[in-house]
């Protein structure tokens, strides 16, 4: 059997599978290489209470692109002390300030050129430096079916070829009224304030996810 044969034959089994149970599964394929990767934006506490329940020193990789609101980095803080979270920061190498002089404030949703670029600049050139010092097998998200288009046609599990890793999506079918139960069950906080200035809008990708992004350098 092929590795994408055996990626479709996983997904066959684990989307009838609780998050907590597609959790395991991935942790026995990772070789105590697994990472968790998070934006602080809304419901992103229930991916990282789920994983950090399973395993409690899972690294935690966040791209701080220095433009988010207080009430996300406050949202961080609370997260971090509350789930014990080892949070992995990775900054962009032009900070705010520098980026603003030289390029302005962040594009607007019709500047797909621009946004492409803050993109590479401040969230792809990061992050892609995290997955390399990291380096791990199996990389947990919280894409959701329900998030956009392109999302829609992901799975539970993926192959992310720029790293070798992986993908696991342990709430893909879960529903927003899903993850509200979930966080409420756990008593675990929300984010409302949260904007991505990468993505102007809610169905457009930023590029962590979408094949464009492994073609951005920000050199």
């Amino acid at each position: 059997m092929s590795f994408l044969e055996n990626i479709a034959a996983w997904n066959d089994v684990l989307r009838t599978r609780s998050p907590r149970d597609i959790v395991v599964w991935a942790l026995a394929q990772a070789g105590g290489r697994a990472v968790v990767s998070t934006n602080f934006r809304p419901y992103e506490a229930a991916i990282l209470h789920l994983v950090t329940q399973a395993q409690p020193s899972i690294p935690v990789l966040w791209v701080d692109h220095g433009f988010n609101r207080p009430a996300t980095y406050q949202h961080a803080e609370a997260l971090r002390a509350r789930l014990r979270l080892d949070l992995r920061a990775y900054l962009p190498s032009l900070s705010r300030a520098h980026y603003e002089a030289v390029y302005g404030p962040p594009p607007s949703p019709d500047d797909e050129p621009g946004l492409r670029r803050f993109s590479a600049l401040m969230k792809l050139e990061p992050f892609q430096r995290g997955m390399r010092e990291l380096a791990p097998t199996v990389w947990f998200t919280a894409l959701r079916r329900v998030q956009n288009p392109h999302r829609a046609a992901l799975d539970v599990v993926g192959y992310d070829e720029q790293f070798g890793t992986l993908k696991i999506s342990p709430f893909f079918e879960a529903t927003d009224a899903d993850l509200d139960a979930y966080l409420s069950a756990h008593d675990l906080p929300n984010e409302w304030d949260y904007h991505d200035p990468a993505k102007a809008d809610e169905k457009r990708e930023c590029g962590l996810h979408a094949a464009w992004g492994r073609r951005s350098s920000a050199a």
